[in-house]
């Protein structure tokens, strides 16, 4: 298993990069996530899969290790190829993947091309699970973005002692009901619903 391969872009494109490590070019095929993240005649890591087949190995390349993770675990469900989960990737950021997989939403995965109904509830059944527990996120977790109250108070609260769930949980429903909440009210009312 090739985990990693390291050295100068040769060539970029939004769908592979080559790569040159000791005058050998490596053709990687890459995601829209991990191809906004590089700039051309950089040197690079890219952490990788190797994927053998009958007529090719196929080499596909992510600019982090959660990426590479969130792609081997979409390719481990039946219906889901290695360019589909690409295109998956592409589509959203793992991140996102997570956030779509946990809160079980067919409809975000369904808007990938090639990804029908059957094939997005199977992922779903399939990977929930396993991300929950790999990745610590929560079933109900919001799409908006953290915000700096969120962030702060969820990190006093976890400094006095409380689940990191849970007090996400609360802080999300505080969040939902008063956006322009004081980060000292936040606190103060997370407390409460404890």
């Amino acid at each position: 298993m090739i985990s990693f391969i390291k050295g100068k872009v040769f060539e970029l494109t939004p769908t592979y990069v080559i790569i040159d490590n000791h005058d050998i070019g490596y053709h990687i095929a890459i995601s829209l996530n991990t191809y906004s993240k590089i700039k051309p005649e950089q040197e690079l890591r890219l952490y990788t899969v190797l994927i053998i087949r009958d007529d090719a190995h196929l080499l596909y390349g992510f600019y982090d290790p959660l990426e590479r993770d969130i792609f081997k675990l979409l390719i481990s469900v039946s219906g889901i190829g290695p360019n589909t989960a690409l295109l998956i990737l592409s589509a959203m950021t793992p991140q996102e993947v997570q956030q779509v997989i946990a809160r079980e939403d067919v409809a975000a995965l369904k808007s990938v091309k090639g990804i029908g109904a059957k094939t997005a509830q199977r992922a779903i059944i399939e990977l929930k699970d396993k991300i929950l527990k790999t990745y610590d996120i929560s079933s109900d977790t919001t799409t908006t973005a953290a915000s700096p109250v969120k962030e702060e108070a969820l990190s006093a609260l976890e400094a006095l002692g409380f689940p990191k769930k849970r007090s996400e949980k609360v802080l999300n429903d505080i969040l939902k009901e008063n956006p322009e909440i004081s980060l000292e009210k936040t606190i103060k009312e997370a407390l409460k619903r404890f």
